[in-house]
């Protein structure tokens, strides 16, 4: 009788503990599931799961990048030059105008109010507005314009509570036909987003300019995407399904040639190092001014004629015409009247190609060069610098 008793006992015990360690699973799970739940309804904060759909992250992204995202309304006031209107009687040859353009931005400095966006959309601007995702809008002017990069900064006058700047991917790990997200005011609809693929790498592409007068301008290595780009989207971002910013969204290849489909953005690695360059110097980049390196040359390409001049009878090279003094190029020994026939082990061959090279080289790294001196090799390492103000690195 007794051992009956502790044995009710006992299984009345394990029956306990089976149904509180029961009642503590179900508990823990239930629990879990609340957490999930709340914590899945901040999709801005939350991170993916494994299994998320492409879908699902292109919506995330879009939604962390998109209060960083700004419209921007620009007035240019300016003066355009027609000597036909005196000739034929229609008036003065300098004549007034007024022109109104839209584009797109983000933040690229919170605490500094800074908003990453391109040198043609603002570019002599007279007053910009800048209009955030919840209409909240602020005067800006221009910081810093690079017209060479087609990159400005422009400075919000009260930068209190602006939204958090983007996070800046790299652009050197870009595969062709991975998802791109572009988000910018295209016809001055505000927080329009599309979506395509990255199509390829270092293509060429002309940007007229907003104001009457200014030449189209041709740029280099950019990146081509599919995601379609209008007019007014110039200046936002384009993103990878992480919201990071991998390109600055610049024009779409135009219609009348057939295209469709075809976007360009300068890349993100151009962008860091250029907007970086621009924070430390802000105002209004002279023409040739890049955000690249500097050596302090006057050169010219390799014609018959210079040819002749200096007996030489080598392979294609760059004519040093001048060398400036105090230079990188002067503290190596560069002299007038060198070829440059080699620049970091590559034949060079058209003064296009050496300015590539220097410009792509970061102030403070060397480069090696081949030298042709009157029938003699000489070797120079050059310790690229930062052109100085005011002069044209192209030089």
């Amino acid at each position: 009788m007794t051992q009956s008793r502790y044995s009710s006992a006992i299984f009345a015990l394990v029956g306990a503990l089976i149904g509180s360690l029961a009642m503590l699973v179900y508990a823990s799970s239930h629990i879990t599931q609340i957490q999930a739940a709340t914590t899945a309804g901040v999709a801005s904060a939350a991170p993916l799961q494994s299994g998320a759909s492409d879908q699902d992250r292109i919506v995330a992204a879009v939604r962390r990048a998109e209060p960083s995202v700004v419209a921007l309304q620009v007035v240019i006031n300016g003066q355009v030059v027609n000597p036909f209107n005196e000739l034929f009687g229609m008036g003065p040859p300098v004549q007034n105008y007024r022109a109104l353009a839209s584009g797109s931005g983000f933040v690229y400095d919170q605490s500094a109010g800074l908003i990453l966006t391109n040198s043609h959309v603002v570019h002599g601007a007279s007053a910009i507005t800048v209009v955030f995702a919840n209409n909240r809008r602020e005067k800006a002017t221009i910081y810093s314009d690079n017209p060479k990069i087609d990159l400005a900064l422009v400075k919000v006058q009260n930068p209190k509570d602006l939204p958090p700047a983007l996070p800046l991917g790299d652009s050197s790990k870009l595969s062709r036909g991975q998802w791109a997200i572009a988000i910018g005011e295209p016809l001055e609809l505000q927080q329009s987003v599309t979506v395509g693929v990255v199509s390829g790498f270092n293509r060429e592409e002309t940007v007229s300019p907003e104001q009457p007068g200014l030449q189209p301008r041709t740029f280099k290595g950019l990146l081509q995407t599919s995601a379609p780009i209008n007019p007014g989207n110039s200046g936002g971002p384009l993103l990878d399904m992480s919201g990071d910013v991998i390109g600055v969204n610049q024009i779409v290849a135009s219609p009348s040639a057939g295209a469709q489909g075809i976007g360009f953005a300068i890349p993100v690695n151009v962008v860091k190092t250029a907007a970086a360059d621009m924070v430390h110097h802000p105002g209004v980049a002279s023409e040739g001014a890049t955000a690249g390196g500097f050596i302090g040359i006057y050169m010219s390409d390799l014609s018959d004629q210079v040819r002749s001049q200096l007996n030489y009878r080598g392979p294609a090279g760059v004519v040093v015409n001048a060398v400036l003094n105090g230079s990188p190029a002067d503290q190596a020994g560069l002299e007038p009247g060198d070829v440059i026939q080699e620049v970091g082990g590559k034949r060079v061959g058209t003064t296009k190609q050496l300015q590539e090279i220097i410009q792509g080289t970061a102030p403070g790294k060397t480069i090696s060069m081949v030298l042709w001196r009157y029938g003699n090799k000489v070797l120079a390492n050059v310790k690229v610098g930062q052109a100085p103000a005011g002069m044209n690195p192209n030089q």
